[in-house]
């Protein structure tokens, strides 16, 4: 059966963020929050959990997955950062931004955009978000949480977890969530693109 996890948002207790980290561990799919919205993930290395994750959202092989990481050595880990990039990055996180970057030698083609060999990466600032992410010690492949044939994020996490409670795992419950995806950014070629005004502010670009 799948649980759902009260979680507080400001002082996540320790032993609930352990087991979100279990299931995570032990192969499943996850709903948490993030400084943007609700989001699904599950570890970078489980194929089948992915496959599952693709089938909620239903997905085809050349939607951008997102890796959501702890901080800027995590992301230079995976992905080819030049100095413009990362002082670019640097500025604008953690913060509701996911950043295309091409992908390192290091990171499985499946988790790759099938065309252009590049990944999208993001440090969060919610308070949940990073607990997990720093107790799991490795980031989290993730994407947003738009059922299909919807335009906006679900927010409420009971709903949340009584509409998906087939097909998740666990559901954290960190308060309601928002409306906005992160801004996606496009750092590939020479001049940065947003390809998705979201949450994030674009004044930088101006």
């Amino acid at each position: 059966m799948p649980a759902l996890l009260r979680i507080h948002p400001d002082n996540p207790q320790p032993r609930l963020i352990d087991q979100a980290v279990d299931c995570l561990n032990d192969g499943g799919v996850i709903v948490y929050p993030t400084d943007s919205c609700y989001a699904l993930a599950c570890r970078i290395g489980d194929k089948e959990a992915l496959e599952r994750i693709r089938r909620i959202r239903q997905l085809d092989k050349f939607h951008h997955m997102t890796l959501v990481c702890r901080d800027l050595g995590e992301i230079s880990s995976y992905a080819r950062v030049d100095n413009r990039s990362y002082r670019l990055i640097k500025s604008l996180t953690p913060g509701p931004y996911t950043f295309l970057l091409p992908a390192s030698r290091d990171v499985p083609r499946r988790l790759q955009h099938s065309r252009r060999k590049t990944i999208g990466l993001r440090v969060p600032e919610n308070r949940i978000a990073r607990e997990l992410l720093q107790t799991l010690n490795e980031p989290v492949l993730s994407t947003s949480l738009i059922l299909p044939g919807e335009t906006l994020p679900m927010t409420d996490p009971e709903d949340i977890f009584e509409c998906l409670q087939g097909v998740i795992d666990l559901v954290i419950d960190g308060g309601a969530g928002g409306h906005e995806p992160t801004t996606v950014i496009d750092l590939v070629a020479d001049q940065e693109t947003v390809l998705r005004q979201g949450k994030g502010k674009v004044s930088w670009s101006d």
